[in-house]
């Protein structure tokens, strides 16, 4: 009988008791969160003076701030995910987005020696067959892979190598798990929105992040419709090495540009004043290129990349835009998107009828608790669907009393539209660090026109008045009359 192999042993313990002891800290550090809000909140409300209020709030947040931050920084995964979604200045406090901005895609990175592993099993070849070099030393490390730059043997450009991390996929399934089971609470006591269809939403669009043979078909069929509906892409599109995918490793073309991010660093390294119309007008162009992509993939095709955060896009020579990642993408049924096109023609118009009848077509289920219910569900969507927040509102705060979600309970919110929510969301985080202040409706609403004509739902006489009415705008707008 062979002796034991107690390190066997205690590793197969260590994966199998894992993921029950990552519940048990999220459960702690999250109920530690929570209460210390709601014991806030009583302590709060028992102060008069409203400035002494918003000091109160501003150290709490602070103090919740940290725990987010180790929490997400602790646990990893899925949590550089949440860090991604709650550091924007419009959706969170001051106070977290200025310590979780800095923990997005940190996750730690697999050491070299597994990720030659998983290449050399996927690709079916060693490393030194295929490749002229590779750095170990990887461009990025994410929640679910991290990616590398070598040379293929016989060629001069380089390429980008994209590698899972080993069994992160049952930790992230757990993540999402207990996540949904808070947000089953949280929608029951606090905020009167739908959070468990939208935590079913990214259980789904994660699970699809697994497999690198399904991204590198959305990669293709997003390259292919941007550069067949232009005459030139508004955005980049790496090209796929097709011969070189797996379902755990991707290659594909190296892109040289800057992330986003560093765009402000890059302009004053270049000697140029951030706050000059060359600034500007580069800021502009970038995220021109940006609404124009996603606004012709959400509106026109229907099926779009919706994962847009900072660490996805890369700024190139001129301004140009490339976009990164194609994890995650949505495929809008036809029903969903003409109805989102309606909504956008809504906001852009400032509409409130068409918005409440858009939200009954697109199946948002809401219950009124105000007298000016069709402005505030109007408020409500410009709030939750557009770059540009509504008059009045200058960050997303569920819990305010005035809030748009306190006034009106979403009782239901169909599981794919939250894709198009991040993603909006995401659009007006890159905005207010841009610091331009636009709204996406308004961008997008010649392309919502389109396509509700094309749909037949909007007849040639509608379409050019809606066109001409534009047109006398702008004219109005060039003289300076104001409306």
């Amino acid at each position: 009988m062979p002796p034991l192999d107690f390190k066997d042993i205690q590793d197969k313990l260590s994966t199998h008791f894992r993921p029950l002891h990552r519940s048990f800290q999220f459960w702690v550090r999250a109920a530690d969160i929570y209460t210390g809000y709601k014991v806030f909140q009583l302590r709060v409300s028992l102060i008069k003076d409203v400035q002494k209020q918003e000091a109160m709030w501003e150290r709490q947040h602070e103090l919740a701030a940290e725990k987010i931050y180790a929490m997400c920084s602790d646990l990893g995964g899925f949590f550089l995910k949440i860090a991604q979604v709650l550091g924007k200045p419009d959706l969170a406090p001051a106070a977290w987005v200025r310590r979780l901005v800095t923990l997005c895609d940190r996750a730690p990175a697999t050491p070299f020696d597994t990720v030659q592993l998983v290449l050399e099993k996927e690709l079916g070849r060693s490393i030194g067959e295929i490749f002229e070099n590779f750095e170990e030393e990887p461009l990025g490390s994410a929640s679910i892979a991290q990616v590398h730059r070598a040379r293929l043997k016989g060629d001069k450009s380089d390429v980008v190598v994209k590698v899972q991390h080993p069994g992160v996929q049952e930790l992230m399934m757990t993540d999402i798990r207990n996540l949904q089971a808070f947000a089953l609470y949280m929608q029951k006591t606090d905020i009167k929105f739908d959070l468990y269809s939208v935590t079913r939403e990214m259980e789904t669009q994660i699970g699809y992040e697994f497999d690198f043979m399904r991204e590198a078909n959305a990669m293709e069929r997003i390259r292919r419709f941007l550069y067949e509906n232009n005459k030139k892409s508004p955005v980049l599109v790496p090209r796929l090495l097709k011969d070189m995918v797996t379902r755990r490793v991707l290659v594909m073309e190296y892109i040289d540009g800057i992330p986003i991010l560093n765009l402000g660093d890059e302009i004053a390294k270049r000697g140029i004043d951030p706050g000059s119309k060359i600034a500007a007008a580069a800021k502009q162009n970038i995220l021109k290129s940006l609404t124009l992509a996603y606004g012709q993939m959400i509106l026109k095709s229907g099926f779009f990349h919706a994962d847009p955060h900072p660490g996805n896009i890369l700024i190139c020579k001129g301004s140009e835009v490339a976009l990164l990642d194609y994890g995650q993408v949505k495929d809008l049924p036809d029903s969903l998107r003409l109805g989102y096109a309606n909504l956008v023609l809504a906001m852009a118009d400032n509409d409130p009828i068409k918005a409440s009848e858009s939200y009954r077509e697109l199946g948002i289920g809401t219950l009124s608790k105000c007298e000016n219910e069709l402005q505030e569900l109007l408020r409500l969507a410009q709030t939750m669907f557009d770059s540009k927040l509504p008059p009045g509102v200058a960050m997303l705060q569920p819990f305010s009393e005035d809030s748009s979600i306190k006034k009106i309970a979403v009782q239901a919110f169909p599981e794919e539209l939250f894709s198009v929510l991040r993603t909006v969301h995401l659009l007006r985080g890159l905005s207010v660090g841009l610091g331009i202040n636009y709204s996406c409706a308004e961008q997008w609403r010649p392309i919502a026109e389109q396509a509700l004509y094309l749909a037949g739902r909007l007849k040639d006489k509608d379409l050019k008045t809606r066109v001409h009415k534009r047109h006398l705008f702008r004219r109005l707008l060039r003289r300076g009359v104001k409306d």
